[in-house]
């Protein structure tokens, strides 16, 4: 005869075991050997530091082995050739942003199809930008820099990580918005294009917050604006673009994993399964907030709905101003 209490536990202990069983088969499913997470830009920069803290976190949650590789250089795209052409089987994932999927607006001969060559896993987080110019100019606010600039186009260059990357796209909708067309000169990464813009060699740039804020507050370039309809928190004294003389300057970077054309479905949804409950500890812990990062979570297949969304909306930005492939 079965007792109520015992039969209680048993159920009890199934169910539970039921309950486990696709978090255990999705677990089974990552990659046992080492991952290589390639990040297209050099290493300092916001996705470079993003691409980071989730490799530690996805190493302590899951035991993997993952190794961030910077592969710098050509609008990011050496960095998504090297994991366009390697093995589908999850061990070589891209780390970016929207850099990523604007290749085939921004490059004349892009090397592949940054949308239908890959399989996109995670979008994992988003961001503000912020506006910075140099050091050693006098100017306070977006009015004064845009006054100076319609007198002097030709004094003033922007800064750029790489051609189609969120802080070219912002930088685009700034000269948009001022009436201006200021040169836009693309660099390898955030890093050796912030260190232009601090040696006064170039005058302005926009990128994400968590980039450029600490060269900011270290005085070596002066934050103007955050490109978003409010403040961020992480760096509440810095004025929004609106408040500084530019309404309508909003503009957020986005973040994500893809990784080669032809991945098996179980090892997608594991890694995004594995990217989601990162992302969610990374939160709980405030480490995304210390970076001013706002955590997004989804499926993969919500994923590529947001970039076909997203691609349409950069590509009429960039036709709206007659930009040309280079």
């Amino acid at each position: 005869m079965i007792h109520r209490r015992d039969f209680l536990i048993a159920t009890t202990a199934t169910l539970g075991t039921l309950g486990l069983a696709p978090a255990l088969a999705q677990t089974d499913a990552l990659p046992k050997r080492p991952i290589r997470l390639v990040v297209p830009f050099a290493a300092g920069g916001g996705v470079d530091v993003f691409a980071r803290l989730l490799a530690e976190k996805l190493k302590e949650k899951y035991g993997l082995t993952i190794v961030v590789e910077n592969r710098g250089g050509a609008n990011g795209s050496i960095g998504g050739s090297a994991v366009r052409s390697a093995e589908p089987d999850g061990t070589t994932l891209l780390f970016s942003a929207m850099t990523h999927t604007m290749a085939k607006q921004v490059m004349k001969s892009p090397p592949y199809d940054p949308v239908t060559d890959f399989t996109p896993i995670a979008r994992v987080g988003e961001a503000p930008m912020l506006l910075v110019m140099a050091p050693n100019l006098p100017f306070k606010t977006i009015a004064e820099v845009v006054a100076d600039a319609k007198q002097q186009p030709d004094k003033w260059t922007f800064a750029t990580a790489a051609l189609g990357a969120p802080g070219h796209l912002a930088t685009v909708l700034f000269n948009k918005l001022a009436g201006l067309n200021l040169t836009i000169a693309p660099y390898r990464g955030t890093a050796p294009g912030l260190t232009d813009v601090a040696a006064g060699h170039v005058q302005l740039m926009i990128d994400p917050v968590l980039a450029l804020l600490p060269m900011a507050r270290g005085g070596n370039v002066k934050a103007l604006a955050v490109t978003a309809k409010a403040r961020a928190a992480l760096a509440p004294e810095i004025p929004t673009a609106a408040e500084n003389g530019m309404p309508g300057l909003e503009y957020a970077t986005w973040y994500g994993v893809w990784g080669p054309k032809g991945m098996p479905a179980a090892t997608v949804t594991a890694l995004n399964a594995a990217c989601n409950a990162a992302i969610k500890d990374l939160a709980a812990s405030g480490k995304l907030a210390e970076f001013g990062i706002e955590p997004v979570s989804g499926t993969p297949e919500s994923f590529a709905d947001f970039i076909e969304k997203d691609v349409k909306r950069n590509s009429e930005l960039l036709k709206s101003v007659n930009f040309e492939p280079v």
